[in-house]
């Protein structure tokens, strides 16, 4: 009974088997795509001969749309002669960095390492026609610090993969650990705090060892320079202020001269009218003592000795006065003098 059992059960399993091989060799055979996926490790491919690369995301609907037209874009690749590839943001956010792609999806030409930005519709004719009727040429290149192959765009590419990566620890903590959200910001705030203090006493340890201090000599030397700059700037402002004090000075003499000058003028115009003064009055006596002479001889004797001594009595008294008036007039000039202090 055992092996009679047995025989159906066998029998069975042979033909589900059979069965299975001719469904899988009925079955059409799945075609390789022709695109080929782009990271970081083999983007540099591109840099020769020419290619068209696609950004995409799987999460993006009209990504979506355009991957069977890129597809058989991919497919005519050898006979257009161009390579074909695609690049997922998701997975490589450092290259979706060094191209700088801010929307999605995004097509770019490259021809020995000359980069272009292709606008145009992801359709199969449009990608076509771009290449055949060479297009491209019309379109500036990415040049400069835009080039993909930059120092600037590599930095570029740097701060995206350590975005990228923080990304994916945050989906780690929220979603396979059931962290809550607020827990990874306030993770990533310390984090962020603790980093930079790092690098900032990494720094410091780096000045420090690199640091050469200046001799002793050098610093004295650099203060004896500051010194006698600040010594002649004060010997400056002394001059200055001697020669402001000088041309004061100066300024006074001059004016005090001015008046002495003025006043010797009128001196001298006084001493001319005393002078004048006195030689008339010299002269008016002289005239008298002729008139009293011609009258003495006119009168042949008849005046007496005692009339002539007083004649001559009153003329000398007469010009002690003039002289007595004289010397109170320059006593008066003497005084009205300048007085220099």
């Amino acid at each position: 009974m055992t092996g009679s059992c047995c025989v159906p059960v066998l029998l069975a399993a042979w033909l589900a088997a059979a069965a299975a091989e001719s469904l899988k060799q009925a079955a059409p055979p799945v075609e390789e795509s022709r695109v080929q996926p782009m990271t970081a490790s083999n983007w540099t491919l591109v840099m020769e001969g020419e290619w068209m690369l696609k950004f995409y995301a799987p999460w993006c609907p009209s990504c979506q749309q355009t991957d069977s037209e890129w597809e058989t874009f991919a497919k005519n690749g050898e006979t257009l002669q161009i390579s074909v590839g695609k690049v997922d943001v998701i997975q490589e956010p450092g290259l979706s960095g060094r191209f700088f792609v801010t929307t999605l999806p995004a097509f770019f030409h490259a021809k020995d390492g000359i980069f272009r930005r292709y606008r145009g519709p992801g359709i199969y004719e449009d990608l076509q026609n771009y290449i055949l009727e060479k297009k491209w040429q019309s379109v500036e290149p990415l040049t400069g610090w835009k080039s993909p192959a930059s120092l600037t765009m590599s930095g570029m590419a740097g701060l995206f993969s350590i975005s990228g990566k923080i990304w994916h620890l945050h989906n780690y903590f929220t979603v396979t650990l059931g962290i809550p959200a607020w827990c990874s910001y306030v993770f990533f705030v310390i984090a962020t705090l603790v980093f930079g203090l790092f690098m900032g006493l990494i720094l410091v340890v780096i000045s420090e060892c690199f640091y050469v201090p200046l001799p002793r000599v050098s610093s004295e030397r650099s203060e004896q320079e500051q010194r006698p700059e600040e010594v002649q700037g004060a010997e400056q402002l002394q001059d200055a202020e001697e020669e402001k004090d000088d041309s004061n000075e100066e300024e006074n003499k001059d004016s005090l001269v001015d008046d002495e000058e003025e006043k010797e003028d009128l001196g001298d115009e006084d001493e001319a009218e005393e002078y004048e003064e006195e030689d008339n009055l010299a002269g008016s006596m002289d005239e008298e003592r002729s008139d009293t002479n011609d009258q003495g001889v006119l009168q042949e004797g008849s005046v007496s000795l005692e009339e002539l001594e007083a004649d001559e009595a009153h003329s000398a008294d007469t010009q002690e006065v003039v002289e007595d008036s004289l010397r109170q007039r320059k006593s008066q000039h003497a005084n009205k003098g300048p007085q220099v202090s």
